[in-house]
């Protein structure tokens, strides 16, 4: 149940031809996004369980399961910043009840993005998909 910018993100990934381009794509997309101000960089909005440092802070408007989720992000590592993009077109501007309908694992996989992390960057991928399910199913109530 991916939204429409996450079909065009898998539509992308089906044009280009090796890893390494989906690699640099993955990049580029989290360059692109706006930094996240140092004082929302907190233990509160903290990932645990990524090799890199790793915040999300979560937007929510309106209140129960219709409410729409979204969230910003951040890591000091590049390829981890690009995974938090990648989530952004994946997750935000869904309610907090489609969020905990997603199957991220599978509609990653799309992407093929299993099959070329390493298994500290799938752990962190992981947590990050953990905290944002979380987050939606404590604003759905």
């Amino acid at each position: 149940m991916a939204q429409a910018a996450f079909e065009e993100l898998a539509e992308t990934f089906e044009f280009l031809d090796d890893w390494e381009d989906r690699y640099r794509h993955v990049i580029d997309m989290g360059r692109a996004m706006p930094p996240l101000e140092e004082a929302l960089r907190v233990p509160a909005t903290k990932v645990d369980g990524c090799a890199s440092q790793v915040w999300l802070v979560p937007q929510i408007e309106g209140d129960g399961p219709e409410a729409e989720f979204s969230f910003r992000g951040e890591s000091d590592a590049m390829i981890v910043r690009g995974l938090i993009a990648v989530l952004v077109t994946l997750y935000s501007g869904l309610t907090v009840r489609e969020v905990l309908g997603v199957d991220a694992r599978a509609e990653l996989e799309r992407l093929g993005l299993n099959d070329h992390l390493s298994a500290q960057r799938s752990n962190g991928l992981r947590a990050m998909v953990e905290r944002i399910r979380e987050t939606a199913a404590k604003a759905a109530g």
